[in-house]
């Protein structure tokens, strides 16, 4: 049993004057063997965009990718079609498959957008290329895990988007002093990342940015210590 901390200090960091990027695993210019990912979650980049900036088109291939707002807002155009400006409380997923491509944008004059840029691999290479966008109101994540993406056809999905792994993303924002319980099935692994705030994982302190990998615990307390948002990512 065992729970592993990555600490916020501890992640790549680079300040493109237009784009400030943390990342929980290795990306782009910034290596480490000792963090390529965890199970089928590759990567976890925080970003602040700068206003009327952004990332322009570029292609994916064979990825899941989860895009998730944490303030501002931010344009999406893509290959398929694809066309959105998404805001706090929405989040999107892009199916890369089997090649797309994308722009990202701030469309705002004076706020800097700030977002989590979640990869993960895909059952397998080659899908039919695809988005998807949902809203999840401040309400379905008070005090509570909030599953918003999952696999297709899993029995309580309704809501959540689609997922082409076997994994399973909650979003949560619990009040000081509140706490949740959570038993993964045997065998599975969970990674949790701090958007904000402070939690225990079982009596292990974490805070803004810092990420944990739980592997073999039967039972995960969250015990906010201080108004905390987070994501779960329960993966086989």
């Amino acid at each position: 049993m065992s729970i592993t901390v990555r600490p916020s200090s501890a992640r790549g960091h680079a300040h493109h004057g237009w784009l400030d990027t943390w990342h929980t695993f290795s990306f782009a210019h910034y290596f480490d063997p000792r963090h390529m990912g965890f199970r089928s979650l590759r990567v976890i980049n925080e970003d602040v965009v700068a206003p009327k900036t952004g990332f322009p088109q570029h292609g994916h291939r064979d990825m899941e990718i989860l895009t998730y707002i944490i303030e501002g807002r931010l344009e999406h155009r893509d290959s398929s079609g694809g066309h959105s400006v998404i805001g706090p409380g929405e989040v999107q997923r892009m199916t890369a498959g089997s090649g797309i491509r994308h722009s990202e944008m701030n469309p705002s004059s004076d706020q800097a957008v700030k977002l989590l840029q979640i990869w993960l691999l895909p059952e397998r290479e080659g899908l039919e290329p695809g988005y998807e966008q949902t809203l999840f109101p401040e309400s379905a994540k008070r005090n509570r895990l909030c599953l918003i993406a999952a696999p297709a056809g899993a029995g309580d999905a309704e809501g959540a988007l689609t997922l082409r792994q076997n994994a399973r993303v909650y979003a949560s924002r619990l009040t000081a002093g509140h706490s949740l319980d959570y038993a993964p099935a045997h065998g599975r692994g969970l990674w949790l990342q701090m958007v904000s705030g402070g939690l225990e994982v079982n009596g292990v302190a974490l805070m803004a940015g810092d990420g944990a990998a739980v592997e073999g615990e039967s039972a995960v307390s969250l015990a906010a210590s201080g108004e905390a948002e987070f994501l779960l990512f329960d993966l086989g």
